[in-house]
């Protein structure tokens, strides 16, 4: 498939919105001139069902009949018809794409963004322009919507997954991605892209995945394309479209239907950079470099409906999972079995519930009720408490348990700990400098 693609500047998340000039559209390019060659040649240009995928091994079905999964974000896009998304999921990126050429003005709050009260969210593009908006090639045609999880969510391996009903035609682009956490401070493609689906709607029964990073971006992208058999279009109905992501390999899987596995092996001597974190992306394009603009045969509105978006994990590589005890033969425990973020983190009785089993993430996470043991507040001083927060694989969620029965935060070099050297229920957990005391030596799974 042809496609062209463009740079990424530096992006800035704002507090409220993150601005759409010169950030990101799914398989992005370097500050060329437009190219129009093919994905990689090591890459199948359409796999079927029944394929072999591109690294040999025979098309397998994905995660589904794997080990359970811990889900650490979800959206169900439950809510009225006409609400907004959950602005602490989600945010709105706002303006036009110069760079790609795309077509569309992205508007902010539910314009063409909105549930739609059946627990779906319908990201609609219009050819209209409301609000006297200015494109980079005057008055802008059409509108549509881009949304992103930076700033409230990112994942680190774990399945990503999300459940879509496509949009078609000339021109049409609709697109399901992740872009590297530090894409502000390194750029892109530095930063890292993954693309879990997109589409051309001039291909309503293909969809393609494809990886982008330094020597290996824009046209020059590792990937492969998913075919629909006997003739069926995306548009016609749902279909769930994930990455099984792990270190050093990402597969892509359509309904089930593994299509492709990619590892460093695969990017020639250039560079990895998909062992940490990503955030989401979802966005409905009109026009662009590869898909071309639309036509007198594409009809408006288009609609990108999608049922769910989730990440979840099996431990990420192999993690074990179980109590952790302590002083007095306690257990770490979640105080009250909740799982909101900022519910404390204590020594308890050990009584075998959800509450006190962690899981040893291959990421550097500890994970309990699907969060993440984390440090409040990103502390790194002695006696700052610890807590349970959506996993972001961040500094202040990484632990090592060592030989000596420390669990250690390496960003702060302090151990886990109990505060009081107590081991009354309910005495809160902290970080502490490692002093080889019995309230900081653990029995971890």
């Amino acid at each position: 498939m042809k496609r062209a693609r463009r740079v990424v500047a530096a992006a800035v998340v704002l507090a409220v919105s993150w601005t759409l000039l010169q950030t990101a559209q799914p398989g992005t390019a370097s500050a060329e001139p437009a190219e129009t060659s093919a994905v990689t040649s090591a890459s199948p240009t359409s796999v079927s069902p029944t394929s072999v995928s591109p690294t040999g091994a025979a098309a397998a079905p994905a995660a589904e009949d794997a080990a359970p999964m811990a889900v650490v974000f979800e959206d169900n896009f439950d809510g009225a018809a006409g609400s907004a998304v959950d602005g602490g999921k989600w945010q709105l990126e706002v303006g036009d794409n110069v760079n790609n050429h795309e077509r569309q003005y992205y508007t902010p709050g539910n314009n063409n963004a909105k549930l739609n009260g059946q627990g779906q969210l319908v990201i609609e593009a219009r050819r209209e322009n409301p609000g006297n908006y200015n494109c980079w090639y005057g008055r802008c045609e059409y509108t549509s919507a881009r949304m992103n999880t930076a700033g409230r969510f990112t994942a680190q391996y774990g399945r990503v997954e999300a459940r879509i009903r496509m949009s078609h035609g000339q021109g049409v682009w609709p697109a399901f991605w992740m872009l590297g956490n530090d894409i502000g401070s390194i750029g892109w493609p530095a930063s890292g892209e993954i693309d879990v689906m997109e589409n051309i709607g001039s291909e309503p029964s293909t969809v393609h995945g494809t990886l982008h990073g330094p020597g290996y971006s824009g046209a020059e992208g590792i990937g492969a394309a998913y075919t629909l058999p006997g003739g069926q279009r995306f548009a016609d109905g749902f279909h769930t479209f994930a990455v099984d992501w792990s270190p050093n390999a990402i597969t892509w899987s359509v309904d089930g239907n593994v299509f492709q596995t990619r590892t460093p092996a695969d990017l020639g001597g250039d560079p990895w950079v998909f062992n940490k974190s990503f955030f989401l992306i979802l966005n409905l394009a009109i026009g662009g470099y590869w898909p071309g603009d639309p036509d007198g045969s594409t009809t408006f509105p288009q609609q990108l409906v999608v049922d769910y978006v989730r990440v979840s994990t099996d431990s990420t590589g192999g993690g074990a999972t179980g109590p952790i005890t302590g002083l007095g033969g306690k257990c770490v425990d979640v105080a009250g079995a909740s799982s909101a973020n900022g519910t404390p983190v204590q020594l308890y009785d050990c009584n075998g519930s959800a509450a006190q089993r962690w899981t040893r993430g291959g990421d550097g996470t500890l994970r309990a009720l699907g969060k993440c043991l984390d440090i409040a507040e990103d502390g790194v001083a002695d006696g700052s408490p610890l807590q349970i927060w959506d996993c972001h694989g961040g500094p202040n969620q990484q632990w090592v348990a060592n030989a000596a029965n420390d669990i250690v935060n390496p960003r702060a070099d302090a151990c886990l700990d109990v505060t009081g050297n107590t081991s009354a229920n309910g005495a809160r957990l902290q970080i502490w400098t490692c002093t080889g005391a019995a309230n900081q030596k653990w029995d971890a799974p």
